[in-house]
């Protein structure tokens, strides 16, 4: 979201930020916007976070049985259940604080713009009766195309099941049973928090979705080098690649260490800001198998130096990672696969390994195994041994590179930046309120109408009572043409 608002600053537009108090991500203050700092905490602090991420990456260290896949997902699950509870309770103060909502009413702003996977942005826009501008992945309901868009089960996988559009008939029933769980999630996490909240607010003939799909735009974070070809909406607007940008120049010191690396090359390594460290163990397989490598290596730690590190490993607080990735000598990245992160390894041609942690890091990943651009480690199982080979085969095999290089060239052969095609249809709601032209009004549908149920109801009703009809007429006619054969008989 920080890009966008950057850039639509840089365009002249004022910009004021809503934030709970607990928030780390987003600053009071910026010279890019004026924010308006809201009185409770939502869920979103760095600690309350980091030891979440902890316990998962030990839950799933601890083996890989049904009943720890279980408590695993619970444990996923209960806490999207709580957070989605703490939003709505800001929202709640906020929608009770008049002076406040009055003030936002006051400003006339254009347009409200959000991230539909935390609830609150939509329902503030609903509630000052403002067009509404998604920045997308997810929503409260899961992946973000299956709230707007046709999704059929037999070649659109569910996010999760690593699943490619070309499924075996087991694998298309695996899909509509991950389809089912997913109900299930929702059912269990958020249908008892935002059903009552918006029947409270907006009226009990509303279905808390409707919300969501009524939104004008849906600036999508991916694009078709990444996403499995799919339907899609005249709404949807994919953005892949918007943070993306050229590498700047290295400072000095990094520079000559880079350089250092000769023909061999640099790998680069950070598992994002979630994750500012690993169970120390890990660490030590990492930088002993980095040891072994004639590449230089980078490598984002806050951690304990690892006792194993080698000469060639540079550990940093903070790296550049775009500047990183776009130089000529980076030959690997080791991500955890945020979104981000994988699209700018896109952008710049960089093949990946992968150790995925949790959310949608994952299926991330998955999707780039799939186009062969990476090796995907479990980080329950990696060590030493398994990490040094994952890394020998990226290196060594050139498909990888080659691969990853021809989806580079697919993603820049556009006729429009991700970015200004952003910002245009950001500015385009502004200037016209909205983009209703753009929206189906399907979401307004229920279920059997959506899916031509009762059309499909009634003319099989028709079939079978023309059917019963002609049954009936052939009957009656046998019977005639019986009844005449006896009397002539007679």
């Amino acid at each position: 979201m920080k890009v966008l608002i950057e850039e639509l600053h840089s365009r002249g537009h004022e910009i004021t930020v809503v934030r709970p108090s607990d928030s780390w991500y987003i600053k009071p203050e910026s010279p890019h916007y004026k924010s308006i700092t809201i009185n409770s905490a939502a869920g979103f602090d760095e600690k309350h976070f980091g030891s979440f991420v902890t316990k998962m990456l030990n839950m799933r260290r601890e083996g890989a049985s049904l009943w720890r896949r279980i408590s695993l997902e619970y444990e996923l699950v209960e806490q999207f259940y709580q957070m989605n509870k703490q939003v709505l309770q800001m929202v709640e103060e906020m929608f009770e604080n008049t002076k406040l909502m009055q003030s936002l009413r006051d400003t006339k702003y254009d347009l409200v713009l959000t991230d539909p996977a935390i609830g609150g942005g939509v329902l503030l826009g609903h509630r000052l009766g403002l067009p509404i501008v998604f920045n997308v992945r997810w929503t409260i309901q899961g992946e973000g195309h299956h709230a707007i868009a046709p999704s059929p089960f037999s070649y659109i996988p569910i996010p999760g099941t690593e699943l490619t559009d070309k499924m075996t008939f087991p694998q298309r029933v695996k899909n509509v049973l991950y389809y089912f769980f997913t109900r299930f999630q929702i059912w269990y996490v958020t249908d008892p928090n935002y059903k009552p909240f918006v029947h409270r607010f907006f009226g009990n003939d509303v279905h808390y979705m409707e919300l969501f799909q009524a939104a004008d735009i849906w600036l999508m974070r991916n694009d078709f080098t990444f996403e499995f070809p799919r339907p899609t909406m005249p709404n949807i607007v994919y953005m892949s690649g918007f943070q993306c940008k050229p590498s700047k120049p290295l400072s000095k010191e990094l520079e000559n260490f880079v350089q250092s690396s000769g023909e061999h090359g640099v790998i680069i390594m950070t598992l994002g800001t979630l994750v500012e460290k690993l169970p120390e163990d890990i660490v030590e397989d990492i930088a002993a198998a980095f040891a072994q490598l004639p590449q230089k290596v980078i490598w984002r730690h806050k951690g304990k130096r690892p006792s194993t590190l080698g000469n060639n490993t540079l550990l940093m607080d903070w790296l550049p990672q775009n500047d990183l990735l776009g130089h000529p000598k980076t030959r690997v990245f080791v991500a955890h696969g945020g979104t981000n992160g994988i699209q700018e390894a896109i952008y710049h041609g960089v093949p990946l390994v992968g150790l995925p942690l949790m959310f949608d890091q994952q299926d991330n990943f998955f999707r780039m195994k799939a186009k062969g651009v990476a090796k995907v480690l479990d980080i329950a199982t990696v060590n030493k041994d398994i990490f040094l080979e994952a890394l020998k085969e990226v290196l060594h095999e050139p498909t990888y590179r080659e691969k990853m290089t021809m989806l580079s060239n697919l993603h820049r052969d556009q006729p429009m930046k991700p970015l200004d095609r952003a910002m245009f249809w950001i500015e385009f709601v502004m200037r016209h309120k909205g983009a209703k032209h753009l929206r189906t009004e399907s979401y307004k549908m229920s279920n059997i109408q959506y899916h031509s149920i009762d059309v499909v109801a009634f003319l099989l009703a028709v079939i079978l009572l023309a059917f019963i009809v002609f049954i009936s007429t052939v009957k009656f006619l046998w019977r005639r043409v019986i009844s005449r054969g006896k009397a002539k008989k007679e």
